[in-house]
């Protein structure tokens, strides 16, 4: 059972909970494998094919406890662009502000029309599948299959100690903001979600959020 003290800010999770946890997410990982290489290889031309650079994305973001790990995504961006239009977006973001610029859009917090973003990188953001490769930062231990998303570090730079919370566990590839919320919620509403996550400790509402996030992602509902 997850302790959260307002007093203290921290949110105590059972060791037997992650062990189970960390079980399902290297089964999970490894049965689908196979899939996941075709896949990836299948992108990875793709990507080839649409841009110069590199295919995949090495970028440095916090995980458990604040600890910096190198994550791993698809390149879905031209080689070498200026991050100076996402540390904006982020403090906007944080702020409470919307980043659509369509007041009757669905997803007010997206950013849209993002010129660094190629043609190829559109469909795998809109799909996520520029996170695959993510399941390889789960073997690693850096990352579980379901978790709060990992922050970068400037964005770290602003936090509050209740946002602090959501660094309380592993970061993950799906979970309650990623199937819920996504690009439809604010920040706040974002950190809210990502306690009551972390509160849980429920291997069922894990394998529910890992069953659902298919669907998300054939969606396109809310990717950024």
């Amino acid at each position: 059972m997850a302790v959260l003290s307002e007093s203290r800010l921290e949110i105590s999770i059972d060791p037997g909970y992650l062990r189970l946890k960390r079980l399902i997410d290297v089964s999970i990982t490894v049965v689908l494998l196979p899939l996941l290489l075709v896949t990836m290889a299948v992108i990875a031309i793709l990507i080839r094919l649409d841009s110069k650079g590199p295919v995949l994305f090495r970028q440095q973001r916090l995980g458990l406890k604040g600890k910096e790990f190198t994550l791993l995504k698809f390149r879905s961006m031209y080689a070498e662009s200026d991050d100076r239009l996402h540390r904006e977006a982020i403090k906007r973001y944080m702020n409470g502000d919307r980043l659509s610029d369509d007041h009757n859009g669905a997803n007010p917090y997206k950013l849209q029309n993002d010129p660094r973003v190629t043609r190829i990188g559109r469909l795998l953001r809109r799909t996520s599948l520029d996170e695959l490769p993510q399941f390889f930062n789960v073997l690693r231990g850096d990352m579980s299959l379901v978790g709060p998303r990992p922050p970068l570090p400037y964005e770290v730079e602003h936090y509050s100690a209740r946002d602090w919370l959501r660094l309380a566990g592993k970061p993950g590839l799906t979970g309650y903001w990623q199937v819920y919320g996504r690009s439809k919620v604010d920040f706040k509403t974002m950190v809210e979600m990502d306690i009551a996550y972390l509160q849980s400790q429920s291997l069922r509402e894990d394998l529910k959020l890992i069953a659902l996030t298919p669907l998300v992602m054939l969606s396109g509902r809310g990717g950024a």
